[in-house]
């Protein structure tokens, strides 16, 4: 986890969602089969003139290092391991600075049966909110093109994940997504992503613990269907591959 998610949100419904604003237009588009290397919002805070603004970007899935050769190897960087972000060359810098939320409607996650059976199923909000995992941005540059090219600069993302067993309580879904994954995208409440999303705070290892501890409770209203297999063909794109359907096992 998390190789699939959707994010099939307006631009207007992701700023009313997470109270952000726009630095320059943006198009963002539907997907209900997001795969590494999409184009996906991300909402993050800068400081402008020392005042936190909260803007709605589009980054790359895949965060790609500022001291990386080229941006090849950020397929490999979709997610995050929140254990270890404070020790991972390619996270311990952006866990400082560059904390972001990445919205989503849910995700996917498969279940082996027998031999090379795969059930998928979709993890999401019973009433249909929209989620906010927390995530990491950075910048990269091609030195390839020319100063003042806007095309010059990669923004990218990755998405934090946490063990099932932390995130875990008494009669949670997490239960039920232990028996999928022993991971999740970490996700957060209003309040954990107010702090994680914050400019001016760095104790980076406080908030990391304050986001998996609340683990739990952003994510009380999850659930999760059964689908069809279809989504697991990134060409596939559409409604209905959330539609629930009867599972094989």
């Amino acid at each position: 986890m998390c190789g699939r998610y959707v994010m099939a949100r307006a631009v207007g419904d992701l700023l009313a969602d997470f109270d952000a604003e726009l630095e320059r237009e943006l198009d963002v588009e539907k997907s209900w089969n997001v795969a590494p290397t999409d184009p996906v919002p991300i909402v993050l805070e800068r400081l402008v003139d020392g005042t936190p603004k909260r803007q709605l970007h589009v980054a790359r899935w895949g965060l790609v290092p500022s001291w990386a050769k080229d941006p090849s190897g950020g397929a490999r960087l979709i997610n995050a391991r929140s254990e270890t972000l404070l020790e991972k060359p390619s996270f311990k810098k952006a866990v400082l600075s560059r904390r972001c939320a990445v919205p989503a409607d849910g995700y996917y996650e498969w279940k082996k049966g027998e031999g090379k059976s795969k059930q998928p199923y979709y993890v999401h909000a019973k009433d249909g909110s929209a989620l906010a995992f927390a995530g990491l941005y950075e910048w990269w540059r091609d030195p390839t093109k020319e100063e003042g090219d806007p095309s010059r600069w990669l923004l990218s993302t990755s998405i934090v994940t946490a063990d099932t067993p932390t995130a875990s309580a008494a009669d949670s879904v997490f239960d039920e997504l232990t028996a999928l994954h022993d991971r999740v995208p970490l996700p957060m409440s209003r309040s954990t992503m107010e702090a994680w999303l914050d400019p001016k705070v760095d104790d980076a290892a406080g908030l990391v613990d304050l986001v998996r501890s609340g683990a739990h409770d952003a994510a009380a209203a999850w659930t999760l269907d059964a689908v069809g297999a279809a989504v697991g063909n990134v060409r596939n794109n559409g409604p209905e591959l959330i539609e629930p359907v009867e599972g094989l096992f």
